[in-house]
């Protein structure tokens, strides 16, 4: 399946921690939405911090969506 998203979390592994990836890049493993703001900014996304992660045009959430972060079982 193709995405338009440029944003891509997956789902949480064992410890609850979800791989991330932007416009395609692997940027970091979060633990938490705070955590892909930062990876965001590091990216160079201007405004990261008020990204908004609840937008399905720029955010695909697998496995749960932002409020998901219990370890895979």
């Amino acid at each position: 399946m193709d995405s338009t998203a440029k944003l891509i979390v997956y789902p949480p592994d064992e410890n609850g921690w979800r791989r991330v990836r932007y416009d395609g890049v692997a940027i970091g493993v979060a633990h938490r939405p705070a955590d892909i703001r930062v990876f965001l900014a590091a990216a160079g996304l201007e405004d990261a911090e008020d990204a908004d992660l609840t937008d399905p045009g720029f955010v695909e959430w697998r496995g749960g969506g932002p409020e998901e972060w219990d370890p895979a079982s």
